[in-house]
């Protein structure tokens, strides 16, 4: 499904990703894990296309990203992100904060996906009204709002505790389950066990 051919990136004159080569099949879920500094998340960026790299070509589902003309446009249709920060609007309700990633969906659409994520009874409330596990699944909500075929996640449970991190990851196990491609770069080893795979970044290599 996504394919990185002799991937290199260059911050100035550091090498943040030297060479790297790898292929994630379609409903696989991956956890890429390295210490800080190590370029996990700028493997991340490069993948999920937030981040050009230096060098090198990436593919999804066999098309050059290069050749992609309105990237905006393919990520909408194609690309899920979570991060950290759950970058919720403070003055919109949880339902209105989902409805902005996707302004056609359905009010009954975006029930469904609350009541999959144990959420449901959170949809008129703001977002200072709810705990930081609950926002952090309304931004999976946010993600998933549009059907996207694969999932990034950037240490998505770095702001959680331990019970709420493990939700977090059965969602994404769910997902997988359904054909979702889910990539996460995570600093827990123990959550990223539970991947399908570990793909461990060291000085820019895999």
């Amino acid at each position: 499904m996504i394919k990185a051919h002799n991937i290199t990136h260059r911050y100035h004159q550091d090498i943040a990703l030297d060479n790297i080569n790898l292929t994630i099949q379609k409903g696989e879920f991956v956890a890429i894990t390295g210490e800080s500094g190590s370029g996990k998340s700028t493997l991340l960026s490069i993948l999920s296309t937030l981040l050009k790299p230096s060098a090198g070509e990436l593919f999804f589902e066999n098309q050059n990203y290069n050749a992609i003309k309105n990237i905006d446009t393919f990520r909408q249709h194609n690309v899920g992100f979570i991060f950290q920060f759950h970058y919720l609007i403070n003055y919109l309700t949880i339902q209105e904060n989902i409805q902005i990633a996707h302004e056609k969906a359905t009010s009954d659409e975006i029930m469904t996906l609350l009541n999959t994520l144990g959420i449901q009874t959170l949809a008129k409330r703001f977002p200072n009204e709810i705990s930081g596990g609950q926002k952090q699944r309304v931004a999976i909500a946010r993600a998933l709002i549009n059907s996207p075929k694969v999932v990034f996640a950037d240490e998505p449970t770095g702001n959680l505790d331990s019970k709420n991190s493990q939700n977090v990851f059965d969602v994404f196990q769910q997902l997988c389950q359904n054909g979702t491609t889910v990539i996460v770069a995570t600093h827990d080893k123990k959550l990223a066990l539970q991947a399908h795979r570990i793909i461990e970044v060291h000085d820019g290599k895999l």
